[in-house]
């Protein structure tokens, strides 16, 4: 068991699984196409059932070595799921799960530390993000009920009801052909709507939205001081130990010289 354990946690092996991950990735990627199918479909298919067996020996051994613990961490859990998902049947009713099967890409953010730190700032950032939705989602709900009043007539296509004056929002905030596409054909009849679309365009691509990157950004900090705290705590910790050893031998080595002198005296 302890040769097992030393092996899943050996970098050696976490570069395998990540090279099994990119070359599983590749393989489905190569399955969409018909010309390379019709040449190396069964070579390919082999090939992954191949590496899913690999990744569920892996999840055994795994599940072997840390028995009750290894549902303590959320990445094994993420890994169980993905290739678990990868197990379930792909025939008749459930042939749509085999799409689901490129998930197994994404056990690259559990192997790549660097990964699994983005994800741990967008997951720190989550509750910040809530309540720029909420205030967001005001935004739009006031915006929405004043276009549909304001343009819903002329253009019921575009703000005949507030879904459609959100959808029709959603648009111009993303600026996607909102000046040609939306604002000026209603600034034909309505000349002064200039005046409702920019200080919408401000208050939220240009305001809500740089909030969210803030946010992120801020999480994201947070998240690699924390992981440097930690590193410098251990490094602390291990010096601690070695000057404490250090002060240990040299009590030692007084001790003997000491004893050596008693010893020259009484000769």
């Amino acid at each position: 068991m302890t040769a097992l354990k030393s092996l899943v946690e050996s970098r050696r092996f976490d570069l395998a699984i990540t090279a099994l991950i990119i070359v599983n990735a590749i393989t489905l990627g190569l399955e969409t196409s018909p010309a390379v199918m019709a040449a190396w479909g069964p070579v390919l298919l082999v090939l992954d059932r191949a590496i899913l067996a690999v990744f569920v020996a892996e999840l055994a051994a795994k599940m072997l070595v840390y028995r009750g613990s290894f549902f303590r961490d959320p990445w094994r859990i993420f890994d169980l799921v993905v290739v678990a998902i990868a197990l379930m049947p792909a025939t008749g009713s459930l042939s749509v799960l085999r799409a689901l099967r490129i998930l197994r890409v994404l056990r690259l953010v559990s192997m790549v530390p660097s990964l699994r730190r983005v994800v741990g700032g967008l997951v720190a950032a989550l509750p910040g993000m809530g309540s720029i939705m909420l205030l967001l989602t005001l935004v739009f709900y006031v915006f929405s009920v004043m276009a549909t009043k304001l343009f819903g007539a002329s253009f019921p296509d575009w703000f005949g009801t507030i879904a459609k004056s959100a959808y029709s929002l959603f648009q111009v905030m993303t600026l996607e052909s909102w000046s040609m596409g939306i604002v000026r054909p209603v600034m034909e009849i309505y000349p002064y709507a200039w005046m409702f679309f920019i200080p919408f365009i401000v208050c939220t691509t240009f305001t809500v939205l740089n909030l969210f990157i803030g946010i992120i950004v801020s999480a994201m900090q947070a998240e690699h001081e924390e992981e440097a705290t930690a590193e410098r705590q251990a490094l602390q910790g291990e010096q601690e130990m070695i000057l404490a050893e250090i002060r240990a031998l040299r009590e030692e080595v007084k001790a003997m010289a000491g004893q050596r002198q008693a010893e020259i005296r009484q000769g």
